[in-house]
């Protein structure tokens, strides 16, 4: 009677043994299972709308530098879009804006590039808003370059300048991934913003390039020894993520797009961008994955 007894005092104590042991189990996967703090992401596109899209001055028989810019800016918005619905309602609070630089002069420009800052929180998102953004931000900016186009009064675009008074008001915000997609072939020129600093230059086209002489084999070691580059426009962008999408090269020296890539790549190196990429005008086919990918990865 007593060994019976024994026995079975001693299952139930190896019963509640191995419960206790599976409870910290339970515990571990409840943590695992948690869902991470979702990231605000604030998109900002800059439009070089200079004579770099004119189909008389620069034609494509391929694909148009405007037509690859609205694959490029497709691309962005399908990015923004599956970030939006990769979150719950309730964490949604995200932001994509168009600008230029300077600002057209077809006030039907402006207006339409008013409707295309968007600002999505859980106040205003919907299935239906989600859904309509893509063709709605393709329609819109669709017509931006078609007036452009059709107005062919280009006077240039003024990069240096948005990155001096601008960038940091209109496009970082605290406590949001920022990253500004810009569109251009990579010289920069605006009339009224042409300085020159020893060999620092707020602009840079064919003719400089010519004119110091970084059309020739070392151009690399005059690059770096005589301080060619940008004037630094800022000094604290660690906030700020930068691609740079439709860099055309003129094709007379083989050395052009080496030179543009390095004014730019030096350029944001000292004003301490976060992270950025300077890519060819290639066809937006082929640039869908590079743009996502920068878009969605995090460094």
């Amino acid at each position: 009677m007593k060994n019976t007894l024994l026995k079975m005092v001693m299952s139930l104590l190896l019963i509640l043994f191995f419960s206790c042991k599976e409870e910290p189990k339970n515990e571990e996967k409840e943590v695992v299972t948690k869902n991470p703090i979702a990231e605000n992401y604030n998109i900002s596109i800059l439009l070089d709308l200079s004579d770099r899209i004119s189909l008389k001055k620069n034609p494509n028989p391929t694909m148009e530098y405007y037509q690859r810019d609205l694959g490029y800016i497709k691309s962005v918005s399908e990015a923004f879009t599956e970030h939006l619905k990769s979150k719950r309602i309730r964490q949604i609070d995200d932001k994509m804006q168009l600008f230029f630089n300077p600002e057209p002069q077809d006030p039907e420009i402006n207006s339409i590039s008013e409707k295309l800052k968007i600002s999505i929180d859980k106040n205003n998102a919907s299935k239906e808003l989600l859904n309509s953004l893509n063709s709605n931000y393709a329609s819109q900016t669709s017509k931006i370059y078609e007036s452009a186009i059709k107005d062919d009064n280009f006077i240039g675009s003024d990069i240096w300048n948005f990155f001096d008074t601008k960038v940091k008001d209109q496009c970082i915000e605290n406590g949001r991934r920022n990253i500004l997609v810009i569109l251009t072939d990579g010289y920069m020129f605006y009339e009224n913003t042409v300085v020159k600093e020893a060999n620092r230059t707020t602009y840079i086209t064919p003719e400089l390039i010519r004119k110091n002489g970084l059309n020739t084999q070392n151009w690399q070691k005059k690059f770096q020894e005589q301080d060619f580059g940008f004037i630094k426009a800022g000094n604290e962008l660690s906030d700020l993520e930068v691609i740079v999408l439709g860099i055309n090269p003129n094709r007379n020296n083989p050395y052009e797009e080496k030179v543009i890539k390095a004014y730019w790549t030096k350029w944001f190196t000292e004003m301490k961008v976060k992270r950025f990429e300077i890519k060819n005008a290639d066809l937006p086919s082929n640039m869908e994955k590079i743009i996502k990918d920068f878009i969605s990865k995090n460094p």
